[in-house]
């Protein structure tokens, strides 16, 4: 059990740490998405 609770903890400083590492990457995303989508309907 207190393997499974330090696995978790874990986890939980890498997200803390690599948030925004995978936010700002999938935000461009999802902006160049979003832009194609109301582009297709413009032309």
């Amino acid at each position: 059990m207190h393997t499974i609770e330090d696995g978790y903890r874990a986890l939980g400083l890498l997200i803390d740490l690599n948030w925004e590492r995978l936010f700002f990457p999938s935000a461009i995303v999802v902006g160049l998405m979003l832009g194609a989508y109301i582009s297709s309907w413009l032309v």
